[in-house]
């Protein structure tokens, strides 16, 4: 029950920290107008799925599915298209196992900003990309586990709310 306070607590703060922003005007540019839909993947050879996910300062993912094939490689890009240093507005993704609690993992994730908000000797993790702030880009190569839904998320404190997803793996 702690455990659950501290993340409505975060999400709380995270919540109010970008609402009071102020009244400026608004820039908005192709970056900034993200539709949720399939991640963007481009097959250059059948055996490589290459997934480019972007987010934003407006803690957003262009996508919250990802669909590849059981044993394919997996080429993951990860760009930042917001301003904010990762300090600020971090991101990552981080794929999940089967069965892992996203609610707990983030939860433990928010204490771990030594290690990029990645809980030390986890079991949940399948792979992550590093964080990266505002301009930056990071990609990751994997092989597709086996078939099954997977949860992703970015695990910068309170991001996981709004910045989650299924990595289907058909």
């Amino acid at each position: 029950m702690k455990t659950l306070k501290n993340v409505f607590t975060l999400l709380m703060i995270c919540s109010i920290a970008v609402g009071c922003g102020g009244e400026k005007k608004k820039e908005e540019d192709a970056s900034s107008k993200v539709k949720i839909k399939s991640a963007e993947t481009s097959k250059s050879d059948d055996n490589v799925a290459n997934i480019v996910i972007t987010a934003d300062d407006l803690m957003k993912f262009n996508t919250n599915e990802i669909r590849v094939k059981a044993g394919q490689k997996v080429k993951l890009t990860l760009r930042h298209l917001g301003k904010l240093d990762k300090n600020v507005m971090g991101h990552n993704v981080v794929i999940l196992n089967l069965g892992a609690d996203l609610g707990a993992f983030a939860a433990s994730a928010a204490t771990q900003k030594e290690n990029d908000y990645i809980p030390v000797g986890t079991q949940d993790v399948l792979v992550n990309t590093k964080m990266i702030g505002g301009g930056e880009t990071t990609s990751i190569e994997f092989t597709a586990p086996a078939a099954g839904v997977y949860d992703f998320l970015c695990s910068f404190p309170a991001h996981f709310a709004l910045m989650n997803g299924k990595f289907i793996v058909e």
